[in-house]
């Protein structure tokens, strides 16, 4: 996908706007916004429920997204193992590679520590 077009929602919105606008409107302006959770935990939730339920076409988008709400590679990568357990290792070995190749792009991906 081209970086206009980086997650699934932006690159059908042409095709579906009243979709979109849904998802805009209460999705992102009330639940999001919602006090209850912080957006880092909303985050780390996202990606486990599109992780356990096998949806790598969102699973970029939201990563980048949970990065930039202060959830660490390294919570990522504990999350995902943790939930090859609960969902499955192949989700978790999917998610893993989609993490890999997501974080390397965005530059956001750290050196392993030996």
């Amino acid at each position: 996908m081209n970086r206009k077009h980086d997650s699934p929602r932006e690159a059908t919105r042409a095709f579906t706007p009243k979709l979109t606008a849904l998802i805009e409107d209460p999705l992102y302006s009330a639940v999001w916004e919602d006090p209850d959770l912080s957006k880092r935990d909303r985050s780390l939730i996202t990606v486990a429920a599109l992780i356990v339920l096998h949806r790598p076409e969102e699973l970029p988008a939201h990563l980048r997204r949970a990065v930039e709400n202060g959830v660490t590679q390294t919570e990522l990568s504990a999350a995902i193992t943790h939930l090859a357990f609960y969902g499955g290792f192949p989700c978790a070995v999917t998610a893993s590679a989609i993490a890999q190749a997501t974080l390397t792009c965005t530059g956001e991906l750290q050196s392993p520590t030996p």
